[in-house]
């Protein structure tokens, strides 16, 4: 008895049409669904009845009558989604402009920013439509950063003298990252630290027993990462040579010192000043006022406090001392150094353009 039913288009494919398909059924872990038809259609052209192919590839016989047909209909074009209208927009263009710019230019009465829900109830959406609008065009009214910009009359020079040093060392040189982190104070947790355990994080009091403080001293191998620590009590000039003095020792005496440091009035001390007259490999290299992101030294101070001083409990001095030594030991055992990859010219263009744009800021409110 003769088979009936709907018959089946006549498919066939071209070369380039073959080479189109191959390629999209190996996509099956980028676009699965693509891959798929793509694979209804070459198993079809192999002669198959649709029952055959639906075998092979795990769909039914309808899935593979429904994309035979469109291929046939619109070839390889025909496997894509056609695009769905969806539901119309609540929200016009001029609705979000006028989003934005009130977010921009004007604040709520009464308080300092915008929060997604003041500026929902001020433009009649909803806080999750303020939410994704923020969010697209980059808006976070609920953050605040600080920024100083220097009025060092050397800033050009000291810039490029510093990164000059990053980038290009001298030969036969050390270079040093030095700062003093002062005034770090042993804090111990007014009640014991409840450890992590499954499904809960560490715990621990918000108040604290204040211990006493100490200084630290600290010096970054630019060319290692290697960091020479010492704690003290105060940060005085004596201090400082008492410093530099170690850090004489642990050079070899045939190589140049050089040290980049901030413009701290121990720095400049006449004690220092006639030590370095007598230490003439030693070479000081002041970064301009306010700059301190320009001493690498300051990327450790971070993580020192991030890894070690932070969550800490210090019941004492000398475990605080502990503390930091010991971090001190495991980042030199690590090896980590610190890459310096901005030249001089890019980061007085960067503050160039700052600098004309808080100028326009402030220019704009004063005419207000």
């Amino acid at each position: 008895m003769a088979r009936t039913g709907r018959p089946k288009k006549e498919l066939t494919l071209t070369k380039d049409e073959r080479d189109e398909l191959e390629r999209l059924a190996r996509r099956s872990r980028t676009n699965r669904h693509i891959a798929l038809r793509a694979k209804i259609i070459l198993a079809s052209c192999s002669g198959l009845s649709n029952d055959d192919v639906a075998a092979r590839v795990r769909v039914s016989a309808s899935t593979v009558g429904k994309w035979r047909r469109r291929f046939v209909d619109g070839r390889v074009a025909g496997l894509y989604d056609e695009p769905r209208p969806g539901a119309r927009r609540k929200i016009t263009d001029d609705d979000v402009e006028e989003i934005i710019v009130k977010t921009l230019e004007t604040k709520p009465k009464g308080r300092t920013h915008w929060s997604t829900r003041k500026m929902a109830q001020a433009a009649g959406v909803s806080h999750s439509t303020i939410g994704r609008i923020w969010r697209t065009f980059g808006l976070q009214p609920h953050i605040v950063e600080g920024f100083k910009l220097s009025d060092d009359p050397l800033f050009i020079e000291k810039v490029r003298d510093v990164v000059g040093l990053y980038l290009n060392p001298p030969e036969h040189a050390v270079v040093y990252c030095f700062d003093e982190k002062p005034q770090i104070q042993a804090l111990e947790r007014a009640q014991p630290i409840l450890p992590m355990d499954f499904g809960m994080p560490e715990r621990q009091t918000h108040n604290y027993i204040r211990n006493g403080t100490l200084d630290l001293f600290a010096a970054l191998n630019v060319a290692t990462g290697e960091v020479l620590a010492k704690t003290k009590q105060k940060h005085r000039a004596k201090d400082f040579v008492d410093f530099l003095r170690e850090i004489d020792r642990q050079v070899p005496s045939d190589l140049e010192i050089h040290v980049v440091l901030d413009n701290l009035s121990a720095h400049k001390a006449p004690l220092v000043k006639r030590w370095l007259a007598r230490h003439p490999r030693f070479f000081l290299h002041f970064t301009p006022t306010y700059s301190s992101w320009l001493n690498l030294v300051e990327r450790f101070f971070g993580l020192l406090t991030e890894h070690a001083l932070k969550r800490g409990s210090h019941k004492n001095v000398p475990n605080l001392r502990r503390a930091i030594l010991d971090y001190v030991e495991a980042h030199n055992e690590e090896g980590k150094t610190f890459k310096w990859t901005k030249t001089a010219d890019e980061i007085l263009d960067k503050v160039k353009r700052f600098g004309q744009r808080t100028l326009q800021v402030h220019q704009h409110a004063t005419a207000k």
